[in-house]
């Protein structure tokens, strides 16, 4: 349901006026002036337990006795309402406190609520049963809509020149797109710079995953000053490799173990799921490379003829699943997995669940920002042991992080 219907929209450019930018921001500015005051005139009605001329349900001697003009600041610039008072003085509005003059935080309560993954209903009925007025879902997207140039800036903000480790991956939500419901990939970008801090580099909302919309992400990143990835961790999307180094020719792939291993065994039978899964652990747990392919082969005559795919699948992928094993286990383990993303995936997921579709591709990506805020807030620490990695990482590529540890 829209704030105004087209009609009402129509109507109140006539009356208004309205021509400009600044037109509709003086309105909005007006419209949301009214909608205080309603709220302060409904807090009233609650406070005497009556409405204003409904004398009959009145059982207090107290009443209304006139108003207050006050000037509040707020998101819309400063705004003049009248706050009503009774004669026993013992009125104090919840909405706009006395001697409060900035009523801003109750937006930021609002958008708050919304990145906790509070329905729009669920925020609806918290306004209503606070202040005793309903607010249409349109105004809730419009206050929501506030943080969308905050949100152009962060995806548009410099990156370092070098990261150590960038891990990609995305996550799929259904969207309302030109009245149809579409399954939407939000691509996200997780990176490790060379002080071993870690950060959500971007998100982007597009069509199903593809290896071509990657690379146009990953041209982005370049633009925005990324120069070079040491090592990239991904999924087994078809293509994904060739994206990567047409953008970053020089960075390293490795793909997701536990991708591959889930791939392996989706058509396994139930009855060999514990077994195959056990043998192919003896694969990506060897010690070396070597060891590895001992084991692939000793795992292709257990199982190759009865799942040869599997096995022509870790043969086909064996150069980027293989790539962890040049290094050292504090490396290996950073990298054998995406298990950093995913695990920023569950907490995506945890505030999102609630929502089955979204509207709009900008109120997905609205959410799934303020979560990451939230989320990227409590990442303070560096990587475990970074002063160990980055020498490692200083070894295997001398001429690209010696500049950090000179």
């Amino acid at each position: 349901m829209a704030l105004l219907s087209r009609e009402q929209i129509k109507e109140l450019i006539r009356e208004r006026n309205i021509k400009t930018v600044e037109d509709i921001h003086e309105t909005l500015k007006d419209l949301f002036g009214e909608t205080i005051q309603a709220m302060l005139e409904a807090e009233m009605d609650h406070h005497l337990g009556y409405e204003k001329n409904d004398s009959e349900n009145k059982k207090t001697e107290n009443r209304r006795n006139g108003h207050g003009t006050k000037t509040l600041r707020t998101s819309h610039g400063e705004v003049d309402i009248e706050v009503p008072r009774d004669r026993e003085c013992d009125f104090d509005p919840l909405i706009v406190k006395k001697r409060e003059r900035n009523i801003s935080k109750i937006e930021e309560q609002i958008i708050a609520l919304y990145a906790k993954g509070v329905s729009t209903r669920e925020i609806q009925d918290y306004l209503h049963e606070l202040y005793g007025i309903d607010v249409s879902p349109g105004l809730i997207s419009n206050i929501t809509d506030k943080i969308m140039p905050l949100i152009h800036e962060w995806q548009s903000r410099p990156l370092e020149e070098v990261y150590a480790f960038v891990f990609l991956d995305a996550i799929h939500y259904k969207v309302r797109d030109n009245g149809q419901i579409k399954s939407k990939a939000a691509y996200m970008v997780i990176g490790i710079d060379l002080e071993g801090r870690k950060d959500v580099l971007g998100i982007y909302i597009g069509e199903s995953e593809s290896a071509k919309f990657w690379l146009s992400v990953l041209s982005e990143m370049k633009n925005r000053g990324m120069a070079d990835i040491l090592i990239v961790s991904v999924d087994n999307l078809s293509g994904f490799s060739e994206a990567i180094s047409a953008a970053f020719p020089k960075t390293e792939i490795q793909k997701c173990i536990v991708h591959q291993v889930r791939n392996s065994i989706r058509y396994v039978s139930y009855k060999d799921v514990k077994k195959v899964t056990v043998d192919l652990k003896k694969v990506y747990t060897a010690p070396s490379e070597e060891v590895a392919l001992a084991e692939l082969d000793l795992f292709a005559a257990e199982w190759g003829k009865k799942y040869p795919y599997i096995v022509e699948s870790w043969r086909r992928n064996w150069a980027e699943i293989a790539t962890f094993f040049a290094y050292p286990p504090e490396i290996r383990k950073i990298i054998y997995t995406t298990n950093l993303i995913e695990s920023y995936h569950r907490q995506l997921r945890k505030v999102t669940k609630g929502k089955s579709i979204f509207p709009t591709d900008d109120a997905l990506l609205k959410m799934l920002y303020l979560v990451t805020q939230d989320v990227t807030r409590k990442w303070t620490m560096r990587v475990p042991n970074w002063g160990q990695i980055l020498a490692q990482l200083a070894v295997f590529f001398p001429d690209r992080v010696k500049h950090v540890v000179a």
